[in-house]
Parts: structure tokens; sequence; C-alpha cells
């Protein structure tokens, strides 16, 4: 099981030391890749790596991790739980919701959404994650196929969501996918799989001076954002705190500052923005950056 952690990890902070060097910088971070070690550590004139190149590739050589494999339901391995379904016919219900992301079909997540159990939210961090579902063990209900569903809200304790049950509240429309309308509950297996996602990885930045709240979404891989540091461009490498959801917060002044953002997922991986916001950006602005692939 990946271990969750909103503090940014060891990697991509020496990475983001490199990535500020102008003699080291490449214009995106997909690490753990060995053979791309070229790009981050080019070598000097004597052809010998720096030191922080050379950390790097230390930490790297120590670090494993699954590129396949994301926390509860690794891909490959099919976990049981229980689905039902709220929001409607047309999941105008499910839109807003724990995660922050607001309107589901504007943010492209669409009706292929779920609520998480408390087991499986893990206080927001879950957000984004990816699962495929299909219904079992009940012939009378079940449907044939499976679906792929994006964690966007929290199913709260009472009932079926009450810890430990791992537990999917489904978007009715997606529910009707893998089993009847009127078994209501059903049986289903599930397994965590990559996000595909259209487009880079959005920055919604909302907010005041000095309140700089900033909502990521449709974040491909893993999908669940662990971590998230944002550069101005007349400022350092700032880790950002979790506010709530996946909106990421920094108390610094930012203003008219073209704006970079480091995000990280709950695999390890990395990927950088570089100034995705021009300068002249406002507060209410959605910007359009790097993609996992």
């Amino acid at each position: 099981m990946i271990p969750h952690t909103s503090s940014p990890p060891l990697l991509p902070l020496l990475c983001l030391f490199i990535q500020s060097s102008p003699h080291l910088r490449s214009p995106s971070l997909k690490l753990p890749h060995s053979k791309k070690l070229h790009i981050l550590c080019p070598r000097t004139k004597r052809g010998q790596m720096g030191f922080a190149c050379f950390l790097l590739v230390c930490l790297m050589a120590m670090v494993s991790r699954s590129v396949e494999g994301y926390g509860r339901g690794s891909l490959g391995y099919w976990n049981s739980a229980h689905a039902t379904f709220y929001g409607g016919g047309d999941a105008s219900g499910t839109m807003g919701g724990a995660c922050g992301y607001g309107n589901l079909y504007s943010q492209g997540y669409g009706t292929n959404s779920a609520a998480l159990s408390t087991a499986l939210f893990d206080n927001g961090l879950a957000c984004g994650s990816c699962y495929e579902i299909k219904c079992v063990d009940d012939p009378k209900w079940c449907l044939p196929g499976s679906v792929v569903v994006t964690a966007t809200n929290f199913c709260p304790p009472g009932g079926w969501c009450d810890a430990p049950r791992q537990h999917f509240d489904l978007s009715q429309p997606v529910f009707e996918h893998i089993a009847q309308y009127r078994a209501g509950i059903v049986p289903v297996a599930y397994r965590r799989v990559r996000c595909k996602r259209s487009g880079g990885i959005r920055f919604t930045i909302n907010g005041h001076s000095y309140f700089n709240l900033v909502l990521v979404t449709n974040v491909g891989g893993a999908g669940d954002v662990h971590s998230v540091a944002i550069r101005g461009s007349r400022t350092g490498w700032q880790a950002m705190s979790r506010n709530w959801g996946q909106n990421w917060q920094s108390n610094s002044y930012m203003n008219g500052q073209s704006l970079s953002f480091l995000v990280t997922t709950s695999d390890g991986r990395s990927v950088v923005s570089w100034n995705v916001a021009p300068s002249h950006w406002s507060f209410g602005q959605t910007f359009s950056g790097s993609q996992f692939r």
C-alpha cells in the first residue's frame, strides 16, 4: 500500500532544488526514470555529474514504486465492497461534493463519479483517484461489464458507509451500467486503475492576496494529489498545504508573478507545470498545465 501523507515527499523537494538551477532545469519531472537523468543532470565539461544529481541518482536507486498499483485496490488485485447510488437519473445531485470539484461536467468527470466511504476517502486524499468496478455474486441484479469512476465526493458515516466498510455510492447513471436500478445495493469487486484525462492538469486560482486557494483538477495517472508546491517568478518553490478536498493553499503574496506548480500524486510521481499562469492572472481563472503520461 502506498503510504498517505500530505507533506511533500523528499524526492520531489530534491527535484525542486535541481529544477530551480538554470543549469539543471528540465521542462517537466517524470520520476523516477533513470534514462531521463541526462535531462535533469547534464554533465560538466569534465564529464562529471553535479553533487545534487549524484544524490538524486542515489535516492532513485533506493526508492521503489509501482507504476500501475495505487493504494487500496492496486491494479490487478480485486477487492470486495458494496455499491449504492445517489444523485438522480441525470446525476445532478452529485455536483459539488467534498472534493471541491464543483460542476463535474465542466471539470471533465461527467457522470462516472463516486462518493467513497470513510475507509476509502482517506480524509480527502483519495479525491481524484480512479476505480474499475463490476457487480459480482448477485445474478439476479448484476449486469455484465465494468465501469471506471473517479472519486469526487465523500459518503458520510451511516449504514453502508460506516467504517471499516469499503463502499461506493455511485452516480445513478453509472450504477445502472453494472446493476439493475431496483437492486438498490449490490456486492461489487473493485481495483485502482490509472486515470485517463484529456488535456493538462487544471489549476483554478481562488481566494485573494495572501490567501491563494488553488483547486487542482483533471489529474491523470494515479489521480489523487498528495502534495503541491508553488513557485512565483520572483520567489522560490514553496510547499502548499491542503485546505480541503483538492484545494491547496498558499499564504504568500503571488500577485503580478507568473506561477509554476509541482504536483505529486500518491504513487510518488511528480510533474511540473512551468509558468502555467502568466503574470497578469487574476482570481477565479483556470489554467491548464502539464499532465502525467
